[in-house]
């Protein structure tokens, strides 16, 4: 595109934009149109539509002829004539697709006053053009500090020199008929042109200056939209959206365009709910309507006596409910407590042996501790049994007899008189474990015997060293 703001310097390089010629609504794709008959040819012996569509400032368009014929491409950019000298502007569209949106705009039949296309722009017609793009800045605080001084109720939101700069156009804002016949004056002394006044509305002056909406993207009316429909409150109130005109409003000022977007839909789906207004009658009581969910089919009740509690019933649960009380039949509850249906969710698969952690990589193995086992103060028999278990008492003294009989006489030391029961017992035992186990645990003396009595220690003798003799050699 080859706007002012995109034309290339002596490098090569767009400036002005800064965009480098990819600049979006702000720039040269401002309510641009897609020319999709740009690659489908003309029959044969047909001349192609003398008409094009040329853009001038923030999304001005219009439509000239092209009665000599010139090779005008898009983007190009042309002097066209004015209702006062000429204008310079840019190319937008050409081809048949220009017929069709004659025919959209319903210009197509006044022939009159469709302009000419004098020829392709002159460095000398870029220069002022240049020159008066840079005066409208300037020009801004100018204009707006004489609307202040002379006590008007308007708002000047923007200034539009004509390519020849013969004529300058100044676009305000104002809710009331303002005379601003002193400002005509004061602004052709400032400016030494012809000074034209238009009187544009909120969404207008919101689409010519543009900007970011609240959904993160650029206006709709500075990028698409065209055609300003009314806004209405009570397309908030079939969205079901609370009523604050924080939200609601735009930057214009005005209700959001895109309220009406998906009203069609909404009013599609609240043909299929009851009136509202309708109450149901239960048992239990009556219950009003609370609020609802249009796409998932459902509608929250309460009871007038417990109005705090939403009860949630399904759109088919409330027509059959209303059809009840139509027959003069009222149910128990709001809720069918007989036909809910519990549904409990089953997987679709089983993780056996646990395929699906990703983590399981990741676990070291813990060693394995060997469980210590507990020592009892029973020891083993031969066949396994402790002497708590065994409870053949014959058969423990017979293999005693038997062991006994194998091993070598040991002199017998003579038990005391107190202890001769339980010494001869522990001897027994004794005696059958060795002749089973070849490695047995050795013996504690200091237990008790079988008669709970300590047996006694024997006394090792003292032996005192001898003095060394006096005599004795060292």
């Amino acid at each position: 595109m080859g706007c002012g703001s995109c034309s290339t310097g002596g490098d090569g390089t767009p400036r002005g934009c800064k965009n480098n010629g990819t600049c979006s609504s702000g720039g040269c794709n401002k309510l641009n149109v897609f020319n999709w008959l740009a690659n489908m040819e003309l029959p044969n012996n047909q001349t192609p539509f003398d008409m094009v569509e040329i853009r001038f400032k923030n999304g001005r368009k219009e439509f000239f002829k092209n009665h000599e014929n010139l090779p005008i491409y898009v983007g190009d950019v042309v002097a066209v004539e004015a209702s006062t000298g000429h204008d310079i502007g840019v190319v937008s569209l050409t081809g048949e697709l220009v017929r069709i949106q004659m025919q959209k705009k319903k210009t197509f039949g006044k022939a009159d006053e469709i302009k000419k296309v004098y020829r392709k722009a002159k460095e000398t017609d870029i220069e002022k053009w240049k020159e008066g793009q840079q005066r409208e800045t300037e020009g801004m605080p100018i204009a707006r500090r004489l609307a202040i001084e002379l006590g008007l109720s308007m708002k000047i939101s923007d200034i539009e020199f004509q390519g020849d700069l013969s004529k300058a156009v100044f676009y305000y804002t104002a809710e009331e008929r303002v005379d601003f016949r002193e400002l005509i004056k004061k602004l052709a002394e400032s400016f030494k042109v012809r000074i034209e006044m238009r009187q544009i509305g909120m969404r207008q002056e919101a689409g010519r200056l543009g900007g970011i909406g609240s959904c993160g993207r650029e206006l709709c009316c500075s990028t698409w939209l065209t055609d300003f429909r009314s806004v209405s409150t009570s397309a908030a109130r079939y969205q079901q959206l609370s009523l604050n005109p924080m939200k609601l409003a735009g930057q214009c000022g005005k209700l959001k365009c895109c309220l009406n977007f998906e009203l069609d839909a909404y009013m599609d789906e609240l043909k299929g709910f009851p009136d509202i207004k309708k109450k149901l009658k239960t048992a239990k009581g009556d219950a009003f309507y609370q609020k609802m969910d249009i796409f998932g089919n459902k509608m929250w009740y309460s009871y007038f006596e417990e109005p705090g509690k939403f009860i949630e019933l399904s759109l088919d649960r409330v027509t059959e409910i209303i059809a009840m009380n139509a027959e003069g039949e009222t149910p128990a509850e709001l809720v069918d407590l007989e036909n809910i249906v519990i549904e409990v969710a089953q997987p679709d698969y089983a993780n056996v042996v646990g395929q699906d952690d990703l983590t399981r990589f990741d676990r070291q193995k813990k060693a394995k501790k060997k469980r210590k086992k507990r020592s009892t103060g029973n020891k083993p028999t031969p066949e396994g049994l402790t002497t708590s278990q065994n409870t053949n008492p014959k058969a423990t003294s017979n293999q005693g007899d038997q062991a006994r009989n194998k091993r070598p006489n040991r002199p017998k030391s003579r038990p005391d008189n107190k202890s001769d029961q339980g010494i001869e017992q522990s001897n027994k035992t004794a005696s059958s474990t060795k002749a089973e186990n070849t490695n047995p645990r050795p013996q504690n003396s200091n237990k008790p015997n079988a008669d709970g009595d300590q047996p006694k220690r024997k006394k090792r003798p003292f032996k005192r060293k001898p003095k060394p003799n006096s005599d004795d050699p060292k």
